[in-house]
Protein backbone atom coordinates (compact mmCIF):
# COMPACT_ATOMS: atom_id res chain seq x y z
CA UNK A 1 0.00 0.00 0.00
CA UNK A 2 1.36 3.59 -1.21
CA UNK A 3 1.69 6.11 1.71
CA UNK A 4 2.54 9.81 1.72
CA UNK A 5 3.88 11.76 4.43
CA UNK A 6 1.60 14.37 6.17
CA UNK A 7 3.71 17.11 4.19
CA UNK A 8 2.39 14.95 1.31
CA UNK A 9 -0.90 14.90 2.17
CA UNK A 10 -0.81 19.13 3.32
CA UNK A 11 0.16 19.61 -0.11
CA UNK A 12 -3.06 17.88 -1.63
CA UNK A 13 -5.26 19.23 0.90
CA UNK A 14 -4.68 22.91 -0.50
CA UNK A 15 -5.02 24.91 -3.13
CA UNK A 16 -1.54 26.67 -3.11
CA UNK A 17 1.78 25.18 -3.23
CA UNK A 18 2.90 25.95 0.23
CA UNK A 19 2.64 24.64 3.56
CA UNK A 20 2.02 27.04 5.78
CA UNK A 21 2.48 26.84 10.15
CA UNK A 22 -1.02 27.61 12.01
CA UNK A 23 -1.46 30.81 14.32
CA UNK A 24 -1.09 30.88 18.38
CA UNK A 25 -2.31 27.79 19.83
CA UNK A 26 -4.16 27.49 23.12
CA UNK A 27 -2.43 27.58 26.43
CA UNK A 28 -1.14 24.38 27.97
CA UNK A 29 -4.36 22.70 29.58
CA UNK A 30 -3.62 21.14 33.37
CA UNK A 31 -5.95 18.75 34.10
CA UNK A 32 -5.78 15.50 35.44
CA UNK A 33 -9.99 14.48 35.34
CA UNK A 34 -9.80 11.54 32.86
CA UNK A 35 -13.60 11.21 32.27
CA UNK A 36 -13.50 8.64 29.22
CA UNK A 37 -11.10 6.20 27.48
CA UNK A 38 -12.10 4.14 24.43
CA UNK A 39 -10.87 2.93 21.14
CA UNK A 40 -12.26 1.81 17.69
CA UNK A 41 -10.89 0.26 14.89
CA UNK A 42 -13.22 0.31 11.45
CA UNK A 43 -13.73 -3.35 10.01
CA UNK A 44 -17.02 -4.31 8.98
CA UNK A 45 -18.94 -0.83 11.07
CA UNK A 46 -18.55 2.62 10.62
CA UNK A 47 -17.50 4.65 13.76
CA UNK A 48 -21.41 5.81 14.50
CA UNK A 49 -22.28 2.30 14.83
CA UNK A 50 -19.14 1.74 17.07
CA UNK A 51 -19.95 4.51 19.21
CA UNK A 52 -23.66 3.36 19.64
CA UNK A 53 -22.39 -0.17 19.98
CA UNK A 54 -20.22 0.81 23.04
CA UNK A 55 -23.17 3.16 25.16
CA UNK A 56 -24.78 -0.45 24.89
CA UNK A 57 -22.17 -2.45 26.59
CA UNK A 58 -21.77 0.31 29.14
CA UNK A 59 -18.96 2.33 28.24
CA UNK A 60 -20.95 5.17 29.62
CA UNK A 61 -21.56 3.72 33.19
CA UNK A 62 -17.94 5.32 34.66
CA UNK A 63 -19.38 9.09 34.02
CA UNK A 64 -22.51 11.45 33.38
CA UNK A 65 -20.80 13.40 31.28
CA UNK A 66 -20.04 11.49 28.23
CA UNK A 67 -22.67 13.40 26.01
CA UNK A 68 -20.22 16.16 25.04
CA UNK A 69 -18.74 13.24 22.86
CA UNK A 70 -21.10 11.37 22.42
CA UNK A 71 -22.91 14.16 20.37
CA UNK A 72 -19.86 15.25 19.05
CA UNK A 73 -18.21 12.37 17.34
CA UNK A 74 -20.76 11.27 14.82
CA UNK A 75 -20.80 14.89 13.36
CA UNK A 76 -17.14 14.66 13.33
CA UNK A 77 -16.66 11.44 11.79
CA UNK A 78 -19.14 12.74 8.37
CA UNK A 79 -17.03 15.66 7.92
CA UNK A 80 -13.86 13.79 7.93
CA UNK A 81 -15.27 11.68 5.29
CA UNK A 82 -16.62 14.49 3.02
CA UNK A 83 -20.31 13.65 4.04
CA UNK A 84 -21.38 16.29 5.74
CA UNK A 85 -24.66 17.71 6.27
CA UNK A 86 -24.87 21.82 6.96
CA UNK A 87 -26.28 20.09 10.37
CA UNK A 88 -23.20 18.37 11.02
CA UNK A 89 -21.17 22.03 11.68
CA UNK A 90 -23.87 22.99 14.17
CA UNK A 91 -21.77 21.12 16.85
CA UNK A 92 -19.33 24.53 16.47
CA UNK A 93 -19.86 27.97 18.28
CA UNK A 94 -20.44 30.66 15.77
CA UNK A 95 -16.93 32.51 16.25
CA UNK A 96 -14.98 28.69 16.33
CA UNK A 97 -11.46 27.95 14.97
CA UNK A 98 -10.47 25.17 12.85
CA UNK A 99 -6.54 24.32 12.60
CA UNK A 100 -4.14 22.44 10.85
CA UNK A 101 -0.31 22.52 9.78
CA UNK A 102 -1.53 24.33 6.59
CA UNK A 103 -4.89 26.33 7.20
CA UNK A 104 -6.18 28.41 9.87
CA UNK A 105 -10.92 28.88 10.01
CA UNK A 106 -12.20 31.57 11.58
CA UNK A 107 -15.81 30.96 11.91
CA UNK A 108 -17.80 28.44 10.88
CA UNK A 109 -18.27 29.42 7.15
CA UNK A 110 -14.32 28.63 6.94
CA UNK A 111 -14.61 25.56 8.54
CA UNK A 112 -17.23 24.51 5.95
CA UNK A 113 -14.79 25.15 3.22
CA UNK A 114 -11.78 23.79 5.13
CA UNK A 115 -13.92 20.21 4.76
CA UNK A 116 -15.66 20.66 1.71
CA UNK A 117 -12.72 21.33 -0.20
CA UNK A 118 -11.79 17.63 0.98
CA UNK A 119 -14.46 16.20 -1.18
CA UNK A 120 -12.89 18.06 -4.41
CA UNK A 121 -9.84 16.32 -3.84
CA UNK A 122 -9.92 13.27 -2.55
CA UNK A 123 -11.94 10.58 -3.96
CA UNK A 124 -12.42 9.02 -0.32
CA UNK A 125 -10.94 10.17 2.87
CA UNK A 126 -12.28 8.75 6.60
CA UNK A 127 -11.03 8.22 9.90
CA UNK A 128 -10.20 4.79 10.25
CA UNK A 129 -8.93 3.89 13.51
CA UNK A 130 -8.84 5.73 16.38
CA UNK A 131 -9.10 6.22 20.63
CA UNK A 132 -10.63 8.90 22.66
CA UNK A 133 -9.69 10.49 25.87
CA UNK A 134 -12.38 13.06 27.35
CA UNK A 135 -10.83 15.71 29.84
CA UNK A 136 -13.03 18.31 32.16
CA UNK A 137 -11.57 21.28 32.23
CA UNK A 138 -13.88 23.30 33.76
CA UNK A 139 -17.82 23.28 34.57
CA UNK A 140 -19.15 23.55 31.20
CA UNK A 141 -15.78 23.50 29.19
CA UNK A 142 -13.78 19.51 27.90
CA UNK A 143 -10.81 18.70 25.99
CA UNK A 144 -11.80 15.99 23.94
CA UNK A 145 -8.50 14.24 22.03
CA UNK A 146 -8.82 11.87 19.19
CA UNK A 147 -5.56 9.89 18.28
CA UNK A 148 -6.51 9.00 15.18
CA UNK A 149 -5.25 7.11 11.71
CA UNK A 150 -6.69 8.82 8.38
CA UNK A 151 -7.33 7.52 5.11
CA UNK A 152 -7.37 9.32 1.91
CA UNK A 153 -7.26 8.02 -1.69
CA UNK A 154 -6.27 10.84 -4.39
CA UNK A 155 -6.26 9.44 -8.12
CA UNK A 156 -6.40 5.68 -7.25
CA UNK A 157 -3.45 6.06 -4.80
CA UNK A 158 -3.88 5.29 -1.05
CA UNK A 159 -2.52 7.48 1.50
CA UNK A 160 -2.65 6.58 5.42
CA UNK A 161 -1.56 9.72 8.05
CA UNK A 162 -1.67 9.60 11.71
CA UNK A 163 -3.29 12.40 13.49
CA UNK A 164 -4.00 13.92 17.07
CA UNK A 165 -7.34 15.91 16.85
CA UNK A 166 -8.00 18.05 19.74
CA UNK A 167 -11.50 19.46 20.02
CA UNK A 168 -12.05 22.31 23.28
CA UNK A 169 -15.74 22.82 24.01
CA UNK A 170 -17.76 24.96 25.87
CA UNK A 171 -21.40 24.65 26.95
CA UNK A 172 -21.24 21.59 24.47
CA UNK A 173 -20.39 23.64 21.04
CA UNK A 174 -17.06 23.40 20.09
CA UNK A 175 -14.54 26.45 19.96
CA UNK A 176 -11.56 25.35 18.91
CA UNK A 177 -10.76 22.61 16.24
CA UNK A 178 -6.71 21.72 16.11
CA UNK A 179 -5.62 18.73 13.56
CA UNK A 180 -2.26 17.91 14.51
CA UNK A 181 -0.60 15.80 11.63
CA UNK A 182 2.00 13.53 12.53
CA UNK A 183 0.85 14.24 16.10
CA UNK A 184 3.30 17.03 16.06
CA UNK A 185 2.47 20.63 18.16
CA UNK A 186 1.55 23.34 16.08
CA UNK A 187 3.57 25.74 15.31
CA UNK A 188 3.20 29.39 15.94
CA UNK A 189 4.92 32.88 16.50
CA UNK A 190 5.03 31.38 20.01
CA UNK A 191 6.67 27.78 19.48
CA UNK A 192 9.28 28.90 17.03
CA UNK A 193 12.58 29.89 17.54
CA UNK A 194 11.86 33.51 15.57
CA UNK A 195 8.71 35.16 16.63
CA UNK A 196 8.84 37.24 13.49
CA UNK A 197 9.19 34.01 11.26
CA UNK A 198 6.12 32.26 13.00
CA UNK A 199 4.40 34.77 12.37
CA UNK A 200 4.50 34.96 8.41
CA UNK A 201 3.39 31.22 9.08
CA UNK A 202 0.31 32.35 10.49
CA UNK A 203 -0.02 35.41 8.05
CA UNK A 204 0.47 32.54 4.87
CA UNK A 205 -1.88 29.87 6.48
CA UNK A 206 -4.48 32.59 6.91
CA UNK A 207 -3.68 33.54 3.07
CA UNK A 208 -3.91 29.84 2.41
CA UNK A 209 -7.46 29.68 4.01
CA UNK A 210 -8.84 32.99 2.78
CA UNK A 211 -7.86 31.67 -0.82
CA UNK A 212 -10.06 28.04 -0.12
CA UNK A 213 -12.67 30.00 1.39
CA UNK A 214 -13.13 32.24 -1.99
CA UNK A 215 -12.83 28.72 -4.37
CA UNK A 216 -15.09 27.01 -2.11
CA UNK A 217 -17.38 30.03 -1.98
CA UNK A 218 -17.50 31.25 0.73
CA UNK A 219 -18.66 28.21 2.61
CA UNK A 220 -21.83 27.70 0.61
CA UNK A 221 -23.24 24.88 1.13
CA UNK A 222 -23.75 22.15 -1.66
CA UNK A 223 -26.68 21.46 -2.77
CA UNK A 224 -27.58 17.92 -2.49
CA UNK A 225 -25.43 17.40 0.66
CA UNK A 226 -24.25 13.25 0.72
CA UNK A 227 -26.54 11.64 3.65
Amino acid sequence: MAKLSPRGVSLLRSFSSFLCAPPATSPLLHTNKLNIFFSYTTMDKTPQESIKDQLREGYNKETSEYNASDNILPHIFNIYASRATPQDFEIYAPDATFEDPLMCAHGVSQIKSAFYSLGKIFSESRIVEYSLTENEISPGKKEILIDNKQYYKFMGRDINMVSLIKLYTDGGKVVRHEDCWDKKPLRNQNTVTLPLVGRMFELSRRASMLATHAVMGFGRDPPNPVM
